[in-house]
């Protein structure tokens, strides 16, 4: 069944993008829970392996039904663009009690078995012990799972908001949601998303609408956050099939050969625009080497630079895709 999202003049000056290092958090533990998915991640889950064994997150995986309703207050909107884990998690252990408890006996009731379990009913009777447990597991989640991998998946989360942010400028809020996910329709100032479990209508209000591109979502669409939560779509972001790629794995020979082994990985890795510090984990060098590499490449007219927020993004110029693209092998 279809969400509808209805829209008025004030939501759609609303609107904004938005990157969530918590929503990533969550959104992997859930994936740990599911093997639906996980194709997508292995070189990931093969990394991060031993570290979720060392944790029990099964309370977390006891509010994670699939389907239905999940917490709101394990991952509140983003208040802007760049928000930190950190400034997350604090208002995960701001939820009054009160807010928790309606969330979790939502949540239980999406499960059949849920709602009688003697886990459920226990999170439930003290929803302020519940916040605390479900704050800590979730940032030890993010310390194990998440921060290690965070810069470039980053990265790759701000490169797409900055596409589509220039795909808003250039074609309109209603082209733009069709083109985040097949899913998604526009028509008669109504955001449809399709393949939802439940027939849900909403009407914004003048809230707006909270757009975030996410790496662990994919290839689903994820609406959610009743009142007094800003509504939020949660898309699959671009570019996911490059994410755990290493630059040695598609850089040809011959293009080593013609720029350096290493000038070449750079551009070879920029399938979507990056900042140093992502591209410098990436290819596992120093950041300052990175640095010396993209300016080369940058005033050699293969690359062009524009800043996002605090950071600087390097894209390949026309030329350099067409040198990146040029060999037999490259993507």
């Amino acid at each position: 069944m279809p969400f509808h999202l209805h829209f008025g003049e004030q939501d759609l000056l609303r609107c904004r993008f938005a990157v969530s290092p918590l929503w990533e958090t969550q959104a992997a533990v859930r994936l740990l829970a599911r093997p639906d998915g996980r194709g997508y991640h292995l070189p990931w889950l093969r990394r991060i392996q031993g570290a979720a064994e060392k944790i029990d997150l099964r309370p977390l995986w006891t509010l994670m039904p699939h389907g239905g309703h999940n917490p709101d207050f394990f991952c509140p909107p983003p208040q802007g663009p760049g928000v930190a884990f950190e400034e997350e998690i604090a208002l995960v252990r701001a939820t009054p009690p009160a807010t928790a408890h309606d969330d979790i006996a939502a949540t239980l009731a999406s499960t059949p078995a849920g709602v009688d379990s003697s886990a459920g009913q226990a999170l439930l009777a003290d929803p302020a012990r519940t916040v605390r447990q479900m704050a800590d597991l979730l940032e030890q989640a993010w310390h194990a799972l998440i921060e290690p991998e965070w810069p470039r998946m980053r990265a790759l989360l701000e490169a797409d908001v900055a596409y589509h942010s220039r795909r808003l400028a250039e074609s309109g809020f209603g082209r733009l949601v069709q083109e985040l996910s097949p899913r998604l329709g526009w028509q008669d100032a109504t955001l449809t998303i399709a393949g939802m479990r439940g027939d849900h209508v909403r009407v914004l209000g003048g809230q707006g609408l909270v757009l975030m591109p996410s790496v662990f979502c994919w290839p689903d669409v994820v609406s959610g956050y009743e009142p007094p939560w800003q509504p939020a779509v949660i898309y699959p972001v671009r570019g996911i099939g490059s994410l755990w790629t290493q630059a040695t794995d598609r850089t040809p020979d011959a293009l080593a050969r013609l720029l350096g082994r290493v000038r070449a990985d750079v551009l070879c890795v920029l399938d979507e625009p990056a900042g140093t510090t992502a591209l410098a984990q990436r290819l596992g060098l120093a950041p300052s080497s990175v640095s010396a590499h993209l300016s080369v490449l940058r005033d050699a007219g293969l690359l062009a630079s524009r800043r996002y927020g605090h950071q600087v993004l390097y894209e390949r110029t026309a030329l350099g895709i067409a040198l990146a693209g040029s060999h037999p092998g490259t993507p």
